[in-house]
């Protein structure tokens, strides 16, 4: 007759031991903190140059084209009849020819006003196409506010 010790037991239940692991989590944590190196950024201090040279005297020339709240045409302060983009590319290419040489590549300075329509910037803008100059730019004023 065999008997069974362990019928009054109930049977228990595997536990996972952490301890060990633990253990090793700590060893790994050290061990990140000891090669982990600290290091600080350091600045560079520059001692900029400075420069007393005057501004450049060789300033390209630059063409003043101005429009109105009405549509009127000025190239450098004097009313030009708009009629067309080419018309208008003739007047640029004629003002850019009065000087010389030194006149070749000239700025074109759109000056418009705030109310003029938006068709007139864009004539200005195909009359320097058609006229060969590749450097436009716009006047702008502050507002004055910050």
């Amino acid at each position: 007759m065999a008997i069974d010790f362990r019928r009054g037991k109930g049977r228990e239940d595997p536990e996972i031991n952490l301890i060990p692991f633990i253990d090793v989590l700590l060893v790994i944590l050290i061990f990140l903190m000891v090669t982990t190196t600290y290091s600080k950024f350091t600045e560079l201090h520059i001692t900029l140059p400075t420069a007393d040279a005057e501004k450049a005297a060789d300033r390209p020339f630059e063409i003043n084209v101005g429009v109105d709240a009405q549509n009127h045409y000025a190239i450098n302060n004097a009313q030009v009849a708009y009629h067309d983009a080419a018309g208008l590319a003739d007047d640029l290419k004629r003002i850019a020819n009065e000087g010389g040489e030194n006149r070749k590549d000239p700025v074109v300075i759109i000056n418009a006003d705030a109310a003029a329509a938006h068709q007139t910037v864009i004539n200005i803008l195909e009359a320097a196409r058609l006229a060969g100059f590749e450097r436009v730019t716009f006047a702008s004023q502050s507002s004055g506010k910050k």
